[in-house]
């Protein structure tokens, strides 16, 4: 349920999520049971970040006939 709602999030607000679940990482009072539940989300959070530039990037690509010049 959690990915769903998260694959229906703006890359930013996936960004901010992924920005809080370090934040809870570094903490010191996380458990090890808690540490990989967020790693574990934000793993994910990871991917669906990765997708969404892959799709942009691909779209500019397309947009700009197949040059990205300007993001190398």
């Amino acid at each position: 349920m959690a990915d769903k709602e998260n694959k229906e999030k703006s890359l930013e607000e996936n960004f901010e999520l992924l920005d809080k679940t370090i934040s809870e990482l570094e903490k010191e009072n996380v458990t090890l049971e808690e540490a990989f539940s967020l790693y574990e989300s934000g793993m994910k959070l990871v991917s669906l970040c990765e997708k969404e530039i892959d799709t942009v990037e691909k779209k500019v690509l397309k947009i700009s006939g197949g040059t990205l010049d300007e993001f190398q």
